[in-house]
């Protein structure tokens, strides 16, 4: 079977990156060289890129907040993609998620099945929640998950490595940016 990649960037949104927001932690920068590296690739090469973004209803309840303090919701600044990571052309679309998988309660599996995807290269944030939650139910949902390590980090390193492992070791592979480039190129 021939593999087909998408480039799935979760949560490069304000809220993450930008200092003063609700998700922002120190050291979270360092992977947007990394993660700019992977759109241009896909972009370059006219994969699919799914933008994966969380965001909540205002006025409404959520049962997120019973864990988490009110964030991201629809057309608030925290919610807003990162600059420069904006989704732009026709093999780029968004997906809403209200949970930390980009799969849960989302037509995304259904998305990348019609467009014959085989494998998903995932990055962003967090490792130990959002990311490794996506590379669970990607896996779950009969594709191949792919985590480029440098592209995606935490501000709980020791809960973003034992994440990191169990991808490797049950779900899918963990390998360095120069391997995912050359999957999605």
């Amino acid at each position: 079977m021939t593999e087909k990649t998408a480039l799935i960037l979760v949560d490069v949104i304000n809220s993450f990156f930008e200092p003063g927001h609700p998700n922002h932690y120190a050291g979270v920068e360092e992977v947007l060289p990394a993660l700019a590296a992977l759109l241009a690739a896909a972009r370059d090469s006219g994969a699919v890129v799914v933008h994966a973004a969380e965001k909540h209803r205002p006025a409404f309840d959520d049962f997120e907040w019973r864990k988490l303090p009110v964030h991201h919701l629809a057309d608030a600044p925290d919610a807003a993609f990162f600059p420069g990571f904006e989704p732009r052309g026709e093999k780029e679309t968004t997906v809403f998620k209200r949970r930390f998988s980009a799969f849960f309660a989302t037509d995304l599996a259904l998305f990348l099945a019609e467009q014959r995807v085989t494998r998903v290269v995932i990055a962003g944030v967090k490792t130990n929640v959002c990311i490794r939650a996506t590379a669970q139910d990607a896996f779950a949902n009969g594709f191949e998950p792919v985590v480029p390590r440098e592209a995606t980090n935490s501000n709980r390193p020791h809960l973003a490595e034992a994440s990191l492992e169990d991808i490797d070791r049950y779900m899918g592979r963990v390998v360095p940016l120069a391997e995912a480039i050359g999957m999605l190129s």
